[in-house]
């Protein structure tokens, strides 16, 4: 029975071991087993592989992701190829328990970045391959597991404009290097003096414009192609750039090796030329020249100011500043230097008066230029005034410099040039001063003021020429300490120096909102008075028209009944017309004759019969007219 068990125990276990993947082959020769998964159509890395496993291929197939479990406890694997899928992301550790890993292909995928973590675990690493992806970014501590055994890296055929060169610094233990086919600009000089096993260094189509010279190209033969070079030579690829030929490639030039199809891209007298057909005194240098520089600037203390300095050659000179004590202008909170020569000093200091030095420097020599920077201090001024205050509500900070930095005879001729406020009202003030013929090379005057409740202390800068100010927005009812200062230059010591002119106190008048306010109400109501009889005045003569014209048309009828009457008589006089009228039109005419008759003097009256009764009325003619004279 215990043989039995232990037969089955055997076959179970070779049975297990032999279990593979769907639609992968496997390939169990002792002691290591292959799994080869090329072209299945996988989505994901499959679940069953055996974590024995030694070489997995996993090329040409779908893979998008690789996950933490897709490789857990696989300590025996050795190479592991995940080329042409269309990963994009690697989880974090997910090579963590490859101790055991030589090779890791990852060519032909989607990737766009490398971070620390990518990486970690493959403690043996010796070939790693990441060409043809979409990287852009590689974080410099991405090689540290393997930095001491990785001897091919190949990163050709992506978007790397800036490569972890320290990192590149540190593999030496490395072969080969592939940087083809990338958008780098720039080679640190001496990156490579620690690599000394490096045999190939590819760097074709960049955009390269120079090539530093390293301490590794002059220890060892360079070539330009492996066939035929010694085993201790460094095969050198940089065709495909825009190269600069000029004295800085001269190194290159004077290169052992075959002649390959690199052109010069500048000069313009070198554009387009064979990089391996040109002379070699042809490649030279032009030193540098300052074309413009501030030869002069003058800044007031704490102030900023910009010092210019551009210089031209070929290369490019690189321009640095000297202070004028002999120290080197760096890169700090309070000066920086730029590359096109520019100085910023964002706050000046007494200290840093005097001569600044320009030097441009390049491969052919250098030069140097001298910029003259003046500091101009503040005028500092005493803490003491010379008057006692007669009513002060606060402390005032006005300094006068009087007692501490005004002579004993000057004292005593402050009254003869003191400063006067000629117009002072609430809210402002004009100050005026005599001129001060007696100061040579007066370049301003200088005025300050603060108010006995105010810390912050004013400053005023006047034209040399001025002799009086107007001080705007004070406050109405406050009592302000003033001084006028002379700034001018100092025989003696070539210097800026001030003289006090004179101080004045002041107190601003009081404001009287209320009288404005009644002023304003009583200009208010003389308007609405004046609105007011204006309109009243334009209904009355409105009125008077409408009167006018209903008079005028109440006067205009009258003269119609006369002829209505004639009218009338005739008509009713006649033999062929109506015999009669209405006893109704008849009275309105009586009645519109008596209206006419009731206005007139007191004459002779002739009753005529108007009626076939033989009614009489009277009328202002003096003739009698009966019914048978105006039925003629």
């Amino acid at each position: 029975m215990e043989r039995l068990a232990i037969c089955l125990l055997i076959i179970s276990t070779s049975v297990k071991a032999m279990m593979c993947p769907k639609r992968c082959s496997c390939q169990n020769v002792s002691p290591s087993f292959t799994i080869l998964c090329t072209k299945t159509g996988l989505l994901f890395v499959p679940p069953t592989i055996d974590r024995r496993t030694a070489e997995l291929r996993l090329m040409d197939n779908f893979i998008t992701t690789l996950r933490r479990k897709d490789f857990a406890n696989m300590t025996d694997l050795i190479h592991l190829t995940l080329s042409r899928n269309t990963i994009s992301q690697v989880m974090p550790y997910a090579f963590f328990d490859l101790k055991g890993l030589h090779a890791l292909h990852l060519d032909s995928n989607r990737l766009t970045l490398v971070t620390e973590e990518h990486f970690k675990g493959l403690l043996n690493l010796r070939h790693l391959i990441l060409s043809n992806n979409q990287l852009h970014y590689i974080a410099p501590g991405s090689f540290d597991d393997f930095i001491d055994t990785l001897e091919d890296l190949d990163l050709s055929y992506n978007n790397l404009v800036d490569i972890p060169w320290e990192t590149i610094g540190r593999l030496s233990s490395v072969n080969t290097v592939g940087l083809d086919h990338n958008l780098i600009e720039y080679v640190p000089e001496g990156i490579f003096s620690n690599l000394h096993k490096l045999a190939r260094l590819d760097m074709t189509s960049n955009k390269l414009k120079k090539i530093p010279p390293d301490p590794l190209f002059s220890r060892i033969p360079v070539y330009a192609k492996s066939k035929g070079s010694p085993l201790t030579s460094l095969v050198l690829s940089f065709g495909g750039n825009p190269l600069h030929c000029n004295c800085e490639l001269m190194w290159l030039r004077r290169l052992t090796r075959e002649d390959d199809l690199e052109t010069c891209a500048s000069p313009i007298e070198l554009m387009g030329k064979y990089f391996w057909s040109i002379k070699e005194e042809e490649f030279v240098c032009e030193p540098p020249m300052i074309i413009h520089r501030t030869s002069r600037q003058e800044v007031m203390e704490g102030k900023s100011v910009s010092l210019k300095c551009k210089a031209v050659g070929d290369p490019d000179p690189y321009v640095r500043w000297i202070f004028p004590d002999g120290k080197l202008v760096s890169n700090t909170s309070r000066t920086m230097s730029f590359e096109n020569g520019t100085l910023d000093i964002f706050t000046t200091w007494f200290t840093d008066r005097g001569s600044f030095t320009c030097i441009a420097s390049n491969a052919a020599g250098e030069t140097t230029a001298n910029v003259e920077l003046i500091v101009n201090q503040f005028p500092n001024l005493a803490n003491s005034t010379s008057y006692d205050k007669e009513t002060e509500s606060g402390p005032s900070k006005i300094l006068t410099p009087v007692k501490s930095s005004t002579p004993s005879n000057e004292t005593k001729s402050l009254h003869d040039r003191k400063v006067v406020v000629a117009e002072l009202t609430s809210s402002s003030a004009l100050i005026q001063w005599p001129p001060q013929s007696h100061i040579p090379g007066i370049r301003m005057y200088q005025i300050q003021y603060n108010s006995s409740l105010d810390d912050i202390l004013i400053y005023r800068m006047i034209p040399s020429s001025s002799k009086s100010f107007f001080l705007s927005d004070l406050v109405s009812s406050r009592i302000y300490d003033l001084c006028v200062l002379a700034v001018y230059d100092d025989g003696i010591t070539s210097l800026t120096a001030t003289r006090v002119i004179g101080c004045v106190q002041f107190t601003t008048e009081q404001e009287y909102k209320q009288c404005r306010s009644l002023h304003a109400q009583f200009l208010g109501g003389t308007m609405i008075i004046i609105i007011g009889g204006i309109i009243v005045a334009s209904v009355l003569v409105f009125i008077f028209i409408l009167l006018m014209k209903y008079k005028v048309y109440n006067n205009h009828p009258k003269s119609k009944p006369t002829k209505v009457t004639n009218v009338c008589s005739q008509t009713n006089g006649s033999q062929g017309g109506t015999m009669g009228r209405s006893s109704s039109k008849l009275n309105e005419r009586r009645d519109s004759i008596m209206q006419d008759i009731s206005g007139t003097s007191n004459k002779s009256k002739t009753i005529v019969d108007l009626t076939p009764d033989g009614e009489k009325v009277t009328v202002p003619d003096t003739t009698f007219i009966t019914n048978d004279v105006l039925s003629h």
